[in-house]
């Protein structure tokens, strides 16, 4: 029996092996979350970062738990003891697909009239926290902040319409409520213009020292830099900007001067879209200071034309129209007329001929005549 012991206790050290030291048990802890962002529009802030796709062990996760979403007013998040929310997990563990990165989360927080006016110069904080199925996380993901900022509703009767020099847009201002104004708080309309078949750009902000506080305001602006025969899709909102005081690299005593001063924005709600199409139908300023002057004795018969230039950039040119004694006028020039002044070599001696002159833009639109000038030879 001594034998068969020895011989049993040499075969299992040969082939079974010594069992180590016990493993801990995984806990299965996500890794926290690194890249979270935060965007405000109007009550609504999106929160929006990558799902983790490894436990703090480095291992996959197998048993993925719900997102907590942690939210603070004016100050930074040390624990999520009252979450605003949670978004469920999903039925397998997010993981990287066909090699690209891990599949993103988002949430939607709706923020309260109430906790807007709260503090209105103040920043929301948030975090968002990973959970295992048994509800445990390793920590909190990095913080990103929002204002706090009320926003203002779109402005009333946004409109746009085809002007002499370019699109019109008018407005009725919104009023701002007594609860939404503090020394640093100031607001302004932002117009954003869309061409066709192109993303649509930020045109234009626009200040507005009285409107929201006077009744009945209204605004307007002018696009000047559009290109003609196009169309284009404007909307505007109101912006709400927060005055954070001075930015850390400006002199400790220079003024809070606009390039100085650190700000945070959050834009309203938009207005509808309103669509139009730049097509030009407004003729150029009309020439003025007309003058007629014919050759003298011994020249060639002519007389020599010259006026003001019409100074607008889509200009043409210009055309010269001719009237005898008794006649109608007719246009004299064959040929688009590029510069202020003109020659008419087809005249007569004895006969006294008046002169007008209109512009012409790059679009074929003609400008009424100028007044005439006259002229003959002796």
């Amino acid at each position: 029996m001594q034998r068969v012991a020895a011989l049993l206790a040499l075969i299992c050290a040969s082939s079974c092996g010594w069992p180590g030291p016990p493993l801990p048990p995984s806990l299965q802890l996500p890794k926290p979350v690194n890249d979270l962002r935060a965007a405000r529009k109007g009550d609504q802030v999106i929160l929006t970062w990558t799902e983790p796709t490894r436990t703090t062990e480095r291992q996959s996760i197998r048993h993925p738990g719900p997102f907590r979403i942690c939210r603070n007013l004016g100050q930074s998040i040390h624990d999520c003891g009252n979450p605003v929310g949670e978004i469920e997990p999903r039925r397998t563990p997010a993981a990287p697909v066909n090699g690209k990165s891990a599949p993103s989360a988002s949430f939607v927080d709706i923020l309260s009239p109430d906790l807007t006016q709260q503090n209105p110069t103040a920043m929301i904080s948030y975090a968002v926290a990973a959970l295992n199925d048994f509800g445990r996380t390793a920590g909190l993901s990095n913080q990103v902040q929002v204002p706090a900022a009320p926003t203002l509703p779109p402005p009333q009767d946004f409109r746009a319409e085809v002007a002499r020099d370019g699109i019109l847009l008018s407005w009725s201002c919104p009023a701002v409520p007594t609860a939404s104004r503090a020394p640093s708080l100031e607001f302004f309309l932002r117009v954003y213009r869309q061409k066709q078949g192109s993303n649509a750009v930020k045109l234009a902000d626009i200040a507005w020292p009285n409107c929201g506080q006077e009744p009945n305001q209204s605004g307007t602006f002018l696009d000047r830099t559009l290109e003609w025969e196009q169309s284009y899709d404007y909307r505007a909102t109101v912006v709400s900007q927060l005055s954070l005081g001075k930015k850390e690299e400006c002199p400790p005593n220079e003024d809070l001067d606009v390039e100085c001063r650190a700000t945070a924005e959050v834009e309203g709600e938009n207005t509808p879209e309103v669509k139009v199409t730049a097509h030009d139908i407004y003729p150029p300023s009309v020439p003025e200071a007309l003058q007629a002057v014919a050759s003298g004795v011994g020249q060639p018969a002519f007389i020599d034309l010259i006026w003001s230039p019409v100074t607008e950039s889509d200009l043409a040119g210009y055309n010269v129209y001719r009237r005898g004694p008794g006649g109608a006028a007719a246009k004299i020039n064959t040929e688009m007329v590029k510069v202020p002044a003109y020659r008419d070599s087809d005249v007569k001696p004895g006969v006294r001929y008046s002169y007008s002159v209109s512009a012409v833009d790059a679009r074929g639109n003609e400008s009424a005549r100028s007044q005439e000038a006259s002229e003959g030879l002796e």
